[in-house]
């Protein structure tokens, strides 16, 4: 699987973020967008989650637009941006359970529990999310990567509010998906010690 940017450009209002972007990843591979505060890489991942449209230019999964595909490509991917995107009522399980059945995967009870634990929320999992520290929401949402069936992962700054216990986890996560032939595309202001040998690097700031 492939997933292609063809001279694609986006604007904020009436400023030009980056024009003329071109770049491909494939199965087994890690993209790393990097620049400076500013310069739209929020902007880029938003795009290529299906949230906003370019300005000129088009993406392409496997060689078909994905505006077209629609729905098609939305399964193949996850998207996690800067905001958690829980409810605040709903218990970190209760905020899981709905994700996953959104995304029409299959897991039983055990399988929402453990992977919690694993992400380490262990005593926390039935607390209702607003009551949570930062770092703590932050988990209750990485823990659906540890079901998601998805092949493509668009990741805004997933290392936020992470302790070094959680950001090591979460590499270790992003290392077994790429592994398995999944395509992670993400951006840091973390140093991180990420996949050299599988890292693509697009940097926003020279465009």
């Amino acid at each position: 699987m492939i997933l292609q940017a063809n001279n694609i450009s986006c604007r904020r209002g009436e400023r030009l973020l980056f024009s003329n972007l071109n770049f491909h990843i494939q199965s087994g591979e890690l993209m790393l967008i990097e620049g400076r505060n500013g310069c739209g890489k929020t902007t880029l991942l938003r795009t290529l989650a299906m949230l906003r449209q370019p300005d000129e230019g088009q993406i392409t999964w496997n060689d078909e637009p994905i505006d077209k595909l629609a729905e098609e490509y939305r399964q193949h991917l996850v998207w996690m941006g800067h905001h958690n995107a829980l409810k605040g009522d709903l218990t970190a399980i209760e905020n899981l359970r709905v994700a996953t059945c959104l995304n029409n995967i299959n897991c039983s009870e055990d399988e929402l529990w453990t992977a919690l634990e694993t992400i380490g929320l262990y005593g926390y999992e039935d607390l209702p999310t607003r009551v949570l520290s930062q770092g703590q929401k932050r988990r209750a949402a990485l823990a659906f990567l540890l079901l998601s069936q998805s092949k493509l992962w668009v990741l805004d700054e997933p290392f936020s509010a992470l302790d070094v216990k959680a950001v090591d986890f979460l590499q270790s996560i992003i290392r077994k998906h790429i592994e398995k032939d999944g395509m992670v595309i993400l951006t840091t202001h973390q140093e991180v010690a990420l996949m050299s040998d599988k890292i693509k690097r697009v940097q926003l700031d020279a465009l």
